[in-house]
């Protein structure tokens, strides 16, 4: 039977539409590993993280606000991990139903944007503080920096709640495939799943490059690139910086080369492979949740403390 199959599905606007479903065969080889593994250095990390924060943290600043939040947003990954690793180990079939589907898909975008958002906003508190240390902003309480978050969490729910109005069930000979990323002829929903997907990277992207970029050149203007605090400044910037293009690029530039195969008319069969591409590159995005609490360990003298009191412990077991 062939692998390949065009699908033509009847949305809720009853607009026809057609899409490429490929079966997930070599998925099912590739993702769980990966998956199981990310869950479970993700779910140690962060979970690690979080104790620290709430019951170690003694004193609360905007910043370390922001890094909880980012914690909290990686947890939402964590959550989701497991109900994946179910689905590509059934080789692409979903079976706990299309609510909870589309619920899965709305947390796994809401813990992309909220990596995305507060990582930027780390990025952003640190750039104010070094480039301009005179503006009012770095005068936030704590208060209003919680405030602020739960701002960003209300833009971050509005911009992705889409995906739970929506079915995003596509039936594939026996079987029943979960995913929010189709490649479709037209639907406004996922042109809009597409956008987001490209300018909340895009975006970030700039303003952390941005602020990376100002902080550097300000130390050594000002030649204060040798001490050891505004070297460990450098090194958090540049270690959000690294965090988020490893994170988040290689699944941006597989999906603008679908896009780009798309609109160029190529048959189902030439998109297979990069179909699978993305889904591969969508792994580097859930290990974010890894990689963050290497940011934690620079940002703060009581995460390394712990990290280290950690290591040495099991050195000497």
């Amino acid at each position: 039977m062939n692998k390949y199959h065009i699908y033509s599905l009847c949305l809720t606007m009853n607009n026809q539409t057609s899409c490429c479903v490929f079966d997930g065969e070599l998925l099912s080889y590739i993702l769980p590993p990966f998956l199981i593994l990310e869950f479970v250095f993700g779910l140690v990390a962060n979970g690690i993280a979080l104790w620290i924060f709430c019951f170690n943290m003694k004193r609360w600043k905007a910043s370390t606000l922001y890094l909880f939040n980012l914690a909290l947003a990686d947890f939402l990954l964590i959550f989701c991990l497991p109900f994946r690793t179910d689905y590509y180990l059934k080789k692409k079939n979903w079976t706990h139903g299309d609510a909870f589907c589309s619920l899965v898909l709305f947390m796994l975008a809401l813990n992309r944007a909220g990596s995305i958002v507060f990582l930027t906003a780390v990025a952003t508190d640190r750039y104010f503080r070094v480039v301009h240390p005179h503006h009012r902003i770095n005068a936030i309480s704590v208060k209003s920096a919680a405030i602020l978050a739960g701002v960003l969490w209300t833009l971050t729910i509005g911009m992705t709640a889409y995906l739970l109005t929506d079915s995003h069930l596509f039936p594939y000979q026996n079987l029943t495939q979960c995913d929010s990323f189709t490649i479709c002829t037209s639907a406004s929903s996922a042109v809009w799943h597409n956008l987001l997907f490209l300018a909340e990277f895009t975006i970030a992207l700039c303003i952390i490059l941005y602020c990376t970029y100002q902080i550097i050149m300000q130390l050594r203007q000002r030649q204060m690139d040798k001490q050891e605090k505004v070297k460990k400044t450098v090194k958090l910037v540049s270690i959000v910086a690294v965090v988020f293009i490893v994170s988040f690029l290689p699944s941006v530039l597989a999906r603008v080369h679908i896009w780009i195969l798309k609109g160029n008319s190529v048959d189902c069969t030439l998109l297979r492979s990069v179909d699978v591409a993305f889904y591969i590159t969508i792994c580097f995005t859930y290990f974010n949740s890894m990689l963050d609490p290497v940011v934690y360990y620079f940002s703060s003298s009581l995460f390394k403390s712990f990290y280290k009191r950690v290591i040495t412990f099991s050195l000497h077991r």
